[in-house]
């Protein structure tokens, strides 16, 4: 082979392993954009932001089907500032954030402490003497949760809670959204409906949270969810979500309730916050979660919510009167809009009916029992007032008092009944 064939191979394998590389390196390039899809894809007004905000003395763009390409020649960028929030609750959160507060539950400890004299420190005395250890209770912190002002009057501001949070607790504190802590009285608490009022001092109110229609909600539409989940230090905690369902029935300390589900993420600590709708109003108190199945599967994004309606009623019999006294009818239901076809069909319920509470059991010796309705008829309506679901049923019912006469409407096989109904205490 001469020299000059030698030096010519030599030159076609060098281009060659040039290609080689550039290729690997377009691989690369293309390997991290593709891994960059998703994150753009996510944050592409971001993306087109940043694009529009690079700078240099000369720059050129290339406009394409999917955005634009801003070229610098100096290589420099700069923040874009110009501020965008639609789509946000960003709003929504500044009219109840001041209102949320965090509730802390303070319990009595008992601890020993002992005091040994200057000669037992030296192994002398008696160590077993009864005046050498003392036991004394203090004030420990036991448990925290969320709250949310939602009115003043006559010097006092008033916070909704869970009756959970303030559970046995023998001083109750707040602390404010300002870093501020301060003591709190408890004015009122009822168990079934888990709901609780406290009062503070009206001078520390800086802002009061309103209450929307609960009644209107839709599955699907956008929430938050505010409180102070895991305690305090993580105060003013925002999670969104949507409504999964504004009306599900579950139990609850063996009582009924209808509940809001969301799937806004609500932890240990978010108890007695409020759930929040667009407008800035407060539609739901968020109670509880369901972290595992029966089966003990983990499960997520199951929250539940006290609708609003049902915690104005209580909140202000509370503020009233301090306790709930509670008529009721003496049944179990379930809303036949929850059950599916086959259910149904297995009991008995008429295709033509879409809403309504059935009745799955009828208390002997109860008021509904002493009026005559049974088991399998489906409620339809309470004081001439249609009957969807058992948060309605429960606003009627708690808007009379004990030994009340309320006409309940059934369908009963197909047949429109009334009955009158004498409202009994709750037990």
């Amino acid at each position: 082979m001469s020299e000059e064939q030698d030096k010519q191979r030599n030159t076609r394998k060098k281009e060659n392993n040039r290609l080689l590389t550039k290729a690997a390196i377009i691989g690369v390039v293309a390997g991290l954009l593709g891994g960059g899809i998703a994150y753009g894809g996510l944050s592409a007004a971001n993306l087109n932001s940043n694009a529009s905000s690079s700078t240099a003395s000369s720059s050129s763009s290339n406009t394409g089907e999917t955005g634009s390409v801003t070229t610098s020649s100096s290589g420099t960028t700069k923040v874009n500032k110009s501020r965008t929030t639609s789509g946000t609750m960003t709003s929504a959160y500044k009219k109840v954030k001041n209102s949320v507060i965090s509730v802390l539950n303070y319990k009595y400890t008992s601890s020993s402490s002992s005091s040994p004299d200057i000669y037992s420190i030296f192994g002398y005395g008696d160590s077993d003497s009864s005046d050498s250890s003392s036991s004394k209770k203090s004030l420990t912190l036991y448990s925290e949760g969320s709250g949310v002002i939602y009115t003043t009057a006559n010097g006092k501001g008033y916070i909704v809670t869970n009756n959970h949070v303030i559970s046995g607790a023998a001083k109750v504190k707040v602390m404010l959204d300002s870093g501020k802590t301060i003591a709190a009285k408890v004015v009122g608490k009822d168990s079934t409906s888990d709901l609780a009022v406290l009062s503070i001092d009206s001078k520390y109110v800086t802002q009061t949270a309103s209450f929307g229609d609960s009644s209107s909600l839709q599955s699907a539409q956008t929430v938050i969810a505010i409180g102070s989940p895991e305690g305090y230090e993580y105060a003013s905690t925002v999670t969104q979500g949507i409504i999964s369902s504004p009306s599900r029935t579950i139990t609850y300390n063996s009582n009924q309730m209808t509940v809001i589900q969301t799937d806004a993420a609500i932890n240990s600590g978010n108890s007695g916050g409020p759930l929040v709708n667009s407008d800035g109003q407060v539609i739901g108190i968020n109670s509880m979660k369901l972290s595992s199945s029966s089966s003990g599967d983990s499960v997520e994004g199951m929250g539940f919510a006290i609708p609003s309606n049902e915690v104005v009623t209580i909140v202000n019999q509370l503020v009233k009167n301090g306790k709930i006294t509670r008529p009721q009818l003496g049944i179990k239901v379930a809303a036949i809009d929850e059950l599916n076809s086959y259910y149904k069909k297995q009991l008995g319920i008429s295709t033509s009916l879409k809403k309504g509470l059935y009745v799955a059991g009828v208390t002997s010796g109860s008021a509904a029992a002493s009026a005559g309705i049974k088991k399998g008829d489906v409620i339809t309506a309470a004081d001439g007032k249609t009957v969807n679901d058992v948060a309605t049923l429960h606003s009627i019912l708690y808007s009379h008092s004990v030994g009340d006469k309320v006409k309940i409407t059934v369908n009963r096989n197909g047949k429109t009944m009334t009955f009158t109904v004498t409202l009994q205490a709750s037990n």
